[in-house]
């Protein structure tokens, strides 16, 4: 039996595709063995921006001055590290073809970055699509406690500066639902998709 929320095999990364997917509610996700795989999971587990929920420990952080936080300034470090293997396992689904894939949807203004920094060193970040008022979150990463989550503090931010009104986190996580997300119907989810999503580039985010 297929996995829950698996749609199709096979196709291509091309910017085209892809756009068009995920306004669908589609993303890719597989591994290097395989054909490209599309998901749409049921249930979908999202953030709406105002329910973003910061424990006090990370606004200690956040207040201290350890980290800096900044916006499309690196997003081939950011994907890549994204990529880098985990403590937990040999590597992550962010293949090549996955990187070059989403390096181009970046160029053509659609795809962005936030990434945190300690010392000047980038130390966690996330990245991922926006369409109109709803981001895509793809991955994030982290190599020091809290940069992660600080990262996101930060999207969360931007996303609300510029009418973002979802963020879509894909599958639950109990990370994700530390921080506020929460699983919905993927009938809410296309719903407020349909709603809410607008295929043009929003160009970078840095300095803007």
């Amino acid at each position: 039996m297929d996995p829950p929320g698996l749609l199709a095999a096979g196709g291509d990364l091309s910017p085209a595709r892809l756009l068009a997917a995920y306004e669908r509610g589609i993303f890719p996700w597989y591994s290097d063995h395989q054909p490209i795989l599309w998901w749409s999971p049921d249930p979908r587990m999202v953030l709406f921006p105002a329910e973003l929920h910061v424990s006090r420990s990370l606004h200690r952080r956040l207040r201290s001055g350890f980290f800096e936080t900044r916006v499309d300034t690196d997003f081939a470090a950011t994907i890549r590290a994204c990529a880098a293997p985990r403590r937990a396992g040999p590597g992550t689904w962010i293949n090549p073809a996955m990187i070059d894939a989403y390096e181009s949807l970046y160029a053509a203004g659609y795809c962005h970055s936030v990434e945190t920094y300690a010392a000047g060193r980038l130390v966690g970040g996330v990245y991922g699509l926006a369409l109109g008022g709803v981001f895509f979150g793809e991955s994030m990463f982290s190599t020091v406690a809290d940069a992660s989550k600080v990262a996101l503090v930060r999207l969360v931010e931007e996303c609300r500066a510029r009418g973002v009104e979802l963020i879509d986190c894909q599958v639950a996580s109990a990370h994700l639902a530390s921080l506020g997300a929460r699983e919905i119907p993927r009938r809410t989810f296309l719903a407020d998709l349909a709603r809410l999503a607008r295929r043009e580039p929003s160009g970078s985010w840095a300095g803007a």
